[in-house]
């Protein structure tokens, strides 16, 4: 068995029509749903995280962002596009998969930051809340308020 065959891989991306939420699936049956002030204030680009972690900002005030975007990276990662136009992220799926198994965690830090920095604080809104979606677009689609995406990823036999 290959590395890329031990590493999970995703079977499913789904923006949610009010755009706040992607939920994320992998073939090891786990399932995330990924708070879009969540993925915008860990952005894996180098104008959050910096080019060394002395580096890395704390991003405060991103509590109503949106996602407008979800393009493909390759076969590897997405590109976000938030409202308010930060879209230099690549979230690859090592990355979403770490953002989900370490949310708790990762949120908490981020909240302890943001009071050491006095910055307002971010109220957390349960991103899992179970949401309906009205139908299914392809990746790479602009969306309009009022629709929502699924994005089916390659079966893990096309990993490259």
């Amino acid at each position: 068995m290959t590395d890329s065959a031990k590493k999970p891989w995703p079977t499913e991306l789904r923006l949610h029509k009010d755009r706040k939420t992607l939920s994320v699936t992998f073939d090891t049956n786990e399932s995330f749903d990924l708070a879009a002030e969540y993925l915008r204030v860990r952005s894996p680009s180098a104008e959050v995280q910096g080019h060394s972690p002395s580096e890395r900002k704390t991003v405060g005030g991103k509590r109503d962002v949106a996602i407008l975007e979800v393009n493909p990276v390759g076969n590897y990662a997405v590109r976000l596009v938030f409202d308010d136009l930060h879209s230099t992220g690549i979230y690859s799926w090592d990355h979403l998969l770490n953002l989900g198994r370490n949310h708790k965690a990762y949120w908490q830090e981020y909240l302890d930051e943001l009071s050491a920095k006095k910055r307002p604080n971010t109220e957390w809104r349960l991103a899992n809340k179970k949401r309906s979606f009205d139908g299914y677009l392809p990746l790479a689609t602009r969306y309009s308020p009022t629709q929502c995406c699924t994005i089916t990823v390659a079966p893990t036999g096309t990993r490259p």
